[in-house]
């Protein structure tokens, strides 16, 4: 069997570390950055902290924020009209998941123009081209969108999400600056942080985990779960916990896939416009209990990671409800809700089932599962 691993050409980490970017534009010999971020970035002075780079060091751009929480069809073609008009020649992406993903979407058509309606991305496109070259800046810890091969786009007029992956698209440079991130509300973080763990354990329950990917998956668990309540609270010490461990977690799933945890946020995303980091915090301990059967010992060493003691002595009932017990924990800490009551429209749940079935994350599910599955795991959490 061949494993394959995409990652970054070049990251860098640490406090301080946008003020690379000038250093790998110039390197690069690129000209005019067309700018992904969102309204609210703009708002509260976050993008700024990247423009002011720019400006200092006479390096042009334009910037484009007409991009929602959960990106639409519709924001991603609107983008690809903005960048031809800009005459730009890259792409800076400034933010979470939503502006990461229709950077990567927009960078996508622009050298791939047959892909302008934007639905024919879904899944692995048969792209022939890189996307325009992007610097990704993010500033949530949690989708680690700027190292993965994945992005999702709603599709307004079917009201449902779709992932797409193409190894074409990953940025070319990530910049993991925790101070980019520290203006981020506590909910916020909370969610995207339980967004990363859900990576994390997701990833290395997969049906394609395997020995790299474990390393980095474990790595990350472990991570996140010291840092994520220090990140809710602000400190130093959590915030730049968090923006490794949701990276590290980028590094492993974007090359094993992900399972129905993701597959059942995706609908709930498309249809309520509930925050991808909150749905999956929900979802997580109920699917890892229906899952448990089908990941042999790796409960073990997830319960580890999160830090429940004496494991060596658990058996394998024991230390799988440890684990999925932990997560549940740190979920509550952060104050996630605990269920799906004030989202769900019990007359919706076949359609989300369906639409999750249908979801490219759901093969790499460890579990075989079905669509009346899906609709009982719904059920039992509302």
């Amino acid at each position: 069997m061949i494993n394959r691993i995409v990652l970054n050409e070049t990251s860098y980490h640490g406090y301080g570390a946008i003020k690379e970017i000038v250093r790998e534009v110039k390197g690069r010999r690129l000209n005019k950055a067309f700018i992904c971020t969102d309204p609210g970035l703009i708002k509260f002075g976050v993008s700024k902290k990247v423009t002011t780079i720019l400006d200092e060091a006479n390096l042009t751009y334009e910037v484009y924020s007409d991009i929602k929480a959960n990106p639409t069809i519709e924001n991603v073609q609107v983008g690809v009209k903005a960048y031809k008009n800009s005459e730009a020649d890259y792409i800076i992406a400034i933010g979470g998941g939503s502006s990461m993903d229709t950077a990567k979407a927009i960078g996508i058509i622009i050298n791939n123009p047959e892909f302008e309606d934007v639905r024919s991305l879904e899944g692995v496109a048969p792209t022939k081209n890189k996307c325009v070259p992007i610097i990704a800046v993010p500033t949530t810890a949690g989708t680690a969108a700027e190292v993965t091969i994945n992005y999702v786009i709603t599709d307004v007029e079917k009201s449902r999400k779709f992932v797409c992956v193409d190894t074409h698209d990953i940025p070319v440079v990530a910049i993991i600056d925790p101070e980019m991130m520290e203006s981020m509300p506590k909910g916020l973080t909370a969610a995207t942080g339980m967004d990363a763990l859900t990576h994390a354990i997701e990833g290395f329950t997969t049906a394609a985990a395997w020995e790299m990917t474990d390393m980095f998956h474990i790595k990350a668990i472990e991570i996140i779960a010291k840092s994520l309540k220090g990140a809710v609270e602000n400190t130093k010490e959590g915030r730049e916990g968090m923006a490794l461990g949701q990276y590290i977690a980028g590094m492993g799933f974007s090359n094993v896939g992900l399972g129905i945890v993701h597959s059942m946020a995706h609908p709930l995303g498309a249809l309520y416009d509930t925050p991808h980091g909150v749905a999956n915090a929900i979802l997580l301990p109920t699917v890892m209990k229906y899952n448990a059967e089908a990941t042999g010992d790796k409960y073990k060493y997830i319960a580890a990671a999160m830090g429940v003691e004496g494991i060596e002595n658990m058996s394998i009932e024991e230390y799988r409800k440890a684990a999925i017990d932990a997560v549940k924990k740190l979920s509550s800490d952060v104050e996630i809700p605990h269920n799906l009551k004030e989202i769900i429209k019990e007359e919706d749940i076949n359609f989300l089932a369906e639409s999750a079935y249908a979801d490219a994350c759901r093969p790499g599910n460890p579990k075989d599962t079905c669509v009346e599955d899906i609709v009982n795991l719904y059920k039992s959490l509302i």
